[in-house]
């Protein structure tokens, strides 16, 4: 399957942007009658004609649509703390669109290596790994958003902190794969390389958050965010 983005497609017909127009004619030298595969990122996965081979403005016939291909029986928001490097949370990205994320939040907290988030490339990186993972849902990528503001954003579902230091509530820390449950929505918070503050962690949890781990190995930032999305995945994944 070709798949290519196209979020402004209304069917029956529809012209490729410039990029994607060269993408299809010149890279991958389709020409008219051929077949790709287009999605706006919003679930729905159209088959179509090529009837104009042109490298700047390829159009397409609709021919088939599907709606909700391969929708997550759940819904996951990732907050992560970008890190120094940016290429390792570009990593991320690619990474948790593979597995499946419906949001992710770049978060500003006290102990962030980095205080700006350029989100042009993060974009672009996204599409990148929603196309070739062959997803027709695109995660959304929000602003960098302080932790105190991020935090206080309602939720309808369960929120939950990851961190390194001792439990702060009489609950306890509880490992994340036993602790949710199949199709909830869940939103998990990943701190930065210095972890989040004893301040934010207290915040996190007067705002109803509950304390988790991911095991007793000390993970950067990247691996720890990657390995809660593929911890989710899991829960939910297929029954026997």
């Amino acid at each position: 399957m070709q798949l290519f983005y196209a979020p402004d497609l209304e069917p029956p017909v529809h012209t490729l942007d410039e990029e994607e127009s060269r993408h299809c004619i010149r890279v991958l030298r389709l020409g008219r009658g051929d077949w790709i595969h287009l999605t706006d990122g919003r679930g729905n996965l159209y088959r179509a004609e090529i009837i104009e081979a042109d490298p700047r403005r390829c159009t397409v016939r609709v021919v088939e649509t599907q709606s909700e291909f391969e929708r997550m029986p759940y819904r996951l928001v990732m907050a992560v703390a970008p890190t120094k490097n940016p290429d390792r949370f570009e990593w991320f990205l690619e990474k948790a669109t593979e597995v499946g994320v419906t949001r992710i939040i770049p978060l500003e907290t006290a102990h962030s290596e980095r205080r700006s988030f350029k989100p042009q490339r993060g974009e672009k990186v996204i599409t990148a790994a929603m196309k070739q993972s062959l997803k027709a849902y695109r995660p959304e990528l929000s602003p960098q958003t302080a932790f105190r503001e991020a935090v206080a954003e309602p939720f309808e579902g369960r929120s939950l902190i990851a961190h390194c230091e001792a439990a702060h509530s009489a609950r306890g820390k509880r490992f994340l794969p036993r602790t949710i449950r199949p199709g909830e929505s869940v939103r998990i918070f990943i701190g930065p390389e210095g972890d989040f503050s004893p301040e934010e962690i207290d915040l996190a949890l007067a705002h109803g958050f509950e304390e988790i781990t991911l095991g007793p190995q000390r993970l950067r930032t990247e691996t720890a965010a990657v390995a809660a999305t593929v911890m989710t995945a899991t829960v939910n994944g297929p029954a026997e």
